[in-house]
């Protein structure tokens, strides 16, 4: 690409890699980008698919430090007032320092993952070719994009579409805005690209049923919660004792609390399930969900079918 990219290049560019400041809720508009610019201007293709990255790979490894810091201070204070048992100002002391010392680390984590796309966003609208550290050369390599006089034309289609694809698997650790990802690349290359569709269709309703069972959760911990509520706060005797309804009341709370906890400790199967379909997809496979994938397949032979069938009608009508 020996060219410099245009001002609507680089304005793609900009919006993409700044809307990692929305936090999950700008993820649609890479996409929207790659789908608008991907036979216009390889420069805001690729800086697009780049952004995509950034906020769905980047954010899980983002999301994964994090949690592994809290885990590793978390089992050090564990350790640290085992050591320092019987003393409670010295126990008090080391807590309010793993406090002190994670609130630094995740303001520090939070503003590293927001830095590093104000800092693509200026280097782009300066006409840049911006790449982010690791990932930024691998995913050109990937791409086929290179800035050399005899660099192809476009990016690898294939690729593209993998890696959009991939992408949006791997949105699912982003609750409720991660299906932004897939939803926006259905819709927008639903009859340009039959792999693509059938990826982010499961993936759709991949995550939408990871995020009912998450949301189910909370309902069923707060629906038995307002029971218990119900059935304590406006019963029992004066004194104090306890009675047959409060205890079901208790009964119907911890019961739920079950239920909702085994439905918490489901999701982080669902997550890791995205996550290697977003690897496969990469390698080159065609991934299908358990039952998830065989379903929409049905339903995608069904509703190509059933659309052939309309057409054949509609063209009987025309000749008679």
């Amino acid at each position: 690409m020996n060219t410099a990219p245009t001002t609507e290049d680089r304005v793609w560019a900009v919006l993409s890699h700044l809307s990692a400041l929305a936090f999950g809720m700008g993820i649609l508009l890479p996409i929207i980008g790659w789908a608008e610019q991907r036979r216009k201007s390889k420069y805001a293709s690729f800086q697009c698919l780049q952004a995509l990255g950034y906020q769905s790979l980047g954010y899980t490894v983002w999301l994964l430090s994090i949690l592994l810091i809290v885990l590793l201070l978390f089992f050090f204070v564990i350790f640290a007032a085992g050591m320092t048992a019987g003393n409670e100002t010295t126990s008090a002391g080391i807590s309010a320092v793993f406090g002190i010392i994670l609130g630094f680390i995740m303001v520090g984590l939070l503003g590293i993952y927001f830095l590093l796309p104000i800092i693509a966003a200026i280097a782009c609208g300066m006409g840049k070719d911006f790449r982010y550290p690791i990932m930024g050369n691998k995913l050109a390599k990937y791409l086929g994009y290179a800035q050399a006089d005899n660099d192809p034309e476009w990016l690898v289609q294939d690729h593209e579409e993998r890696w959009v694809a991939a992408m949006g698997h791997l949105t699912v650790i982003v609750f409720l805005w991660g299906i932004l990802a897939p939803l926006t690349a259905w819709m927008l290359r639903d009859k340009q690209s039959l792999f693509l569709k059938f990826q982010s269709v499961q993936t759709v309703a991949y995550q939408a049923f990871a995020t009912l069972l998450y949301t189910g959760a909370g309902v069923i911990y707060m629906f038995g919660f307002t029971i218990f509520l119900g059935l304590t706060g406006f019963e029992g005797n004066s004194n104090g004792s306890i009675t047959s309804t409060s205890m079901l009341g208790l009964v119907f709370l911890v019961v739920t609390m079950i239920i909702a906890m085994l439905i918490i400790l489901i999701m982080p199967l669902l997550h890791i399930l995205g996550q290697w379909a977003g690897y496969r997809v990469l390698k080159g496979d065609d991934y299908h969900y358990p039952l998830v994938g065989r379903l929409v397949e049905n339903w995608m032979v069904n509703r190509t079918q059933l659309t052939a069938e309309e057409g054949g009608s509609s063209e009987k009508g025309k000749k008679s």
